[in-house]
This record gives C-alpha cells, sequence and structure tokens, in this order.
C-alpha cells in the first residue's frame, strides 16, 4: 500500500513552480481627480491595486512611482489605500522610482515599506505650490471690461484680471501652509526615523537625486524593479504587470473642437509639471 507523502514547504513549491509571482503596479503621471488617461487619482488606482493585493502568495508588491505631482488630496488618498491594503493582506511594499517621484509623487512613494530608486531619478520636493496669472493689464489694452458679480466677499479670491489684494496673498499662503502640514506630517510619520538632514533642509520644496536622497534618508536603496527583485527573489521570479483593463470601444479619440481643445491643454498643463524638474 503506497505511503502518503507530505506536503513540500511553501519554498520548495515556490521553486518547483517556477519562483515567486510578484504583482508590478505603474503609477506613471501627473496626479489629479481629471479623469482621463495618464492621470493617476484613486478612481483609476484603486482597482491595480484591489488586483495587486489579491495576490496571496506573492513575497511583496511592488509598485513603480514615475510622477512629478498634482493633487495633494489625491496623493494622500492613493497613499493611504496602499497602506491600508498592505495591513489588510499583510504584504510588504516595495516602491521604485524611475524618473521622478516628486511633490506628490513622493507622498505616494512614502507608503511603500522600502523606496528603491535609479541613481539620477529625482526625489522629495515637499511642499506646495499654487500658480495662477495675472490679465489685468491685457485686458486694459484690448478694452475689454471686466463684470463680475459674487455673494460673499471672498468669492473672487485670485481673479486673474483684476489686482492682487494683500489679503487674498495671505490666505493662499495660509492654504498652502495648512496642506503643506498634511505633507510633512505624513511623510514624518512614514519615514521620520530614517532621516538623516533636519527638517528645515527637508520641508523646503527641493528636489535631489536620489543619489543624495539616499544619502538624506529620502530612500532606502539605489536600484530598479528587475534587477531588486531578481536579486531578493532569485533568477526564476515572475513579474506580473498589473494595468488598467482596455474595452473594444477605448480607442483613441481624435476630432475637433472641446475635447480636441481639452485634451491640449491637459497635455500642455502635464508638461509644465515635468518642465518643473527639468525632465
Amino acid at each position: 500500500m503506497p505511503t502518503a507523502t507530505a506536503p513540500l514547504p511553501w519554498y520548495r513549491r515556490m521553486i518547483a513552480r517556477g519562483g515567486p509571482v510578484i504583482p508590478v503596479v505603474r503609477l506613471q503621471g501627473v496626479i489629479s481627480a481629471e479623469q482621463r488617461p495618464g492621470r493617476l487619482n484613486i478612481a483609476s488606482v484603486n482597482p491595480l491595486l484591489e488586483k495587486a493585493f489579491a495576490f496571496k502568495a506573492a513575497p511583496v508588491v511592488a509598485i513603480v512611482v514615475n510622477s512629478p505631482g498634482g493633487s495633494a488630496v489625491q496623493s494622500r488618498l492613493i497613499a493611504q489605500r496602499i497602506r491600508q491594503l498592505a495591513d489588510e493582506k499583510n504584504k510588504k511594499v516595495l516602491v521604485f522610482v524611475e524618473d521622478a517621484a516628486a511633490s506628490g509623487g513622493y507622498f505616494i512613494a512614502t507608503a511603500g515599506d522600502e523606496i528603491i530608486a535609479d541613481p539620477s531619478s529625482l526625489v522629495g520636493s515637499i511642499g506646495v505650490i499654487f500658480s495662477s496669472f495675472g490679465l489685468v493689464e491685457a485686458i486694459d489694452k484690448l478694452g475689454v471690461t471686466r463684470r463680475l458679480y459674487t455673494a460673499g466677499r471672498n468669492k473672487s479670491l485670485l481673479d486673474p484680471f483684476q489686482p492682487e489684494k494683500e489679503e487674498d496673498i495671505a490666505r493662499v499662503k495660509q492654504l498652502g501652509s495648512d496642506i503643506h502640514e498634511v505633507f510633512i506630517d505624513y511623510v514624518r510619520d512614514r519615514r521620520g526615523e530614517r532621516f538623516k538632514v533636519g527638517e528645515d533642509v527637508l520641508y523646503t520644496g527641493e528636489f535631489w537625486t536620489a543619489r543624495r536622497g539616499l544619502e538624506m534618508g529620502l530612500i532606502d536603496a539605489l536600484g530598479d524593479v528587475y534587477s531588486t527583485l531578481r536579486e531578493r527573489f532569485g533568477k526564476t521570479v515572475k513579474l506580473k504587470t498589473i494595468a488598467p483593463r482596455r474595452g473594444w470601444f477605448a480607442l483613441p479619440r481624435f476630432g475637433l473642437g472641446a475635447d480636441a481643445a481639452a485634451e491640449a491643454i491637459a497635455r500642455i498643463e502635464d508638461r509644465l509639471a515635468w518642465s518643473r524638474l527639468g525632465l
């Protein structure tokens, strides 16, 4: 009568089937609540994260970040969701930085248990920025009369067709300071013990190369997703990219009019966001 064979240990089963499968989520683009391809927000990212963390046998979840930043709210929501799923599924998260994890991109990166970046990656930019235009002189030269009616004396805050007001500038600076504090609190909570330089250096909005960021404690190691995972989990490791599902009718949009104009403006905004980093 044949004897029963004891089940193989988990690590033997992993080797027998050719190595572990590690899900990889790529988060690339400007962070914005706007729902369009190339933008990162909780609505578009959450389904990818949930699918990645559903890999029960995966030893870790890898997240590749390549973003110049964007919406403070969406950055926090994405980072928070990563931590919620990591705690719920008891998974370690490795974040890999490509060109940049700056501003909101770095906010998301700090949700990882480790941050690993290419030596030339740009990291940091722990700050907040508001930008606008002043068109007062332009409409004067064109002979245009601005007509604006509001209920509430601060409703026209930063109207580009009116001269700047000292009280408006003060309010915007206070808003920026409040949002900056949320950013600082999260980063301090996630990585405060790893920082090797003072907060007066870290939280100025400046960004650095990953090589310098490693010395400062902004990241934990230099490397890339493929080399690092092969070194840690063996040459037979398999990477499974988790990408958005494209329907049969998800074809590129062509045409003129409002959609084309909005797309052109969005591309310019994206280009400006990257250009602030020299990329």
